[in-house]
């Protein structure tokens, strides 16, 4: 395993690392015993930085950490996140007493004193272009409660107002080959403050996976299906914000990504890994094959320039038109 500085911070972390969203609950059936298994399987391979969030499943993410990393609080970083237990555009859920309130309770959950990353969740422009809520996780930081703070984002305009603060640390984005925009001025920008990428929804929701076609079906409960149109939260959580049956006909054009690289969610993780701004790609698993597929990818063969013009050409001219719920 490789690792990368997270920003300024004093952490490193693995290159690759997971997300935990689907083990929590909104991506359909997920099963506890296969995903302790998988968390074991990836610290065992040298994964050190684990996302999640006070929402996956309602906290059960959490839960399901604090079991796996029992006794190696001190190796294993965890980032959670918060506020969309609440009203995300009540400026009363970003209060003192509020977010401390939402961070004891992860605490409680992930059997920790301490939380190494602390994120705002996908919260509205209002509230990150008014602040206040940075004053707060200062004071959690001075506390002791956690150690360094970021936000995850939905948009560029949302990331670059983050930049303006001087105590952010992480910037969470929706970065792959269908969602490049953050190329252009949020990465480089980033880079240059100092401050960590983490590259969320890197297979686009499983379209870069190349396993769909446009007859697939999801369960109730899996967003994939609830949130097709954006109807629970932002649409761009969802296949990138493409449309579903655009997004497997998008995806089926760039099966050339898995030569040479074994498949294409190797392909695709591989791509995200190429940027030197990112400090960690964050794929959401399963199963243990799901980690060790993703795995894979930190051994996979690194892109070429000519490759990356293409992508960058087929993304700016087939890809782009369609992307919905802002970028």
């Amino acid at each position: 395993m490789k690792y990368r500085q997270l920003g300024n911070t004093e952490l490193k972390v693995s290159e690759i690392s997971f997300g935990t969203w689907a083990i929590g609950g909104g991506w359909g059936a997920a099963n506890d015993t296969e995903a302790l298994k998988g968390l074991d399987r990836a610290m065992k391979a040298g994964v050190n930085f684990f996302d999640t969030a006070d929402v996956y499943g309602d906290g059960h993410s959490e839960e399901l950490l604090a079991k796996a990393t029992k006794g190696r609080e001190d190796e294993i970083h965890i980032a959670s996140k918060f506020c969309r237990a609440g009203d995300i555009h009540d400026p009363a859920a970003y209060s003192n007493e509020a977010v401390k309130a939402y961070c004891e309770n992860s605490l409680r959950r992930l059997e920790r004193e301490r939380l190494d990353l602390y994120q705002i969740h996908c919260p509205p422009k209002h509230i990150l272009e008014d602040g206040r809520v940075f004053q707060v996780l200062d004071t959690l930081q001075q506390e002791g409660k956690i150690r360094h703070y970021g936000v995850s984002v939905e948009t560029v305009k949302e990331g670059l107002i983050c930049l303006q603060q001087p105590n952010v640390r992480t910037l969470q984005v929706i970065f792959n080959i269908f969602r490049q925009k953050p190329l252009e001025e949020l990465l480089p920008k980033a880079k240059a403050n100092g401050v960590g990428i983490l590259a969320r929804l890197p297979l686009a929701s499983g379209l870069l996976t190349g396993k769909f076609t446009k007859a697939s079906t999801f369960a109730e409960d899996d967003h994939r299906r609830f949130n097709r149109e954006g109807e629970k939260f932002n649409v761009g959580e969802t296949f990138a914000g493409l449309p579903f049956e655009k997004g497997v006909e998008l995806s089926e054009a760039l099966n050339w990504i898995a030569e040479g690289r074994g498949n294409m969610t190797r392909g695709a993780l591989r791509w995200i890994l190429d940027h030197k701004e990112v400090s960690c790609v964050i794929p959401g698993f399963k199963t243990v094959n799901q980690v060790e597929d993703n795995l894979q990818a930190a051994e996979s063969a690194y892109y070429s320039k000519e490759e990356m013009e293409q992508l960058k050409l087929f993304y700016q001219n087939q890809v782009l038109p369609h992307i919905r719920g802002g970028y």
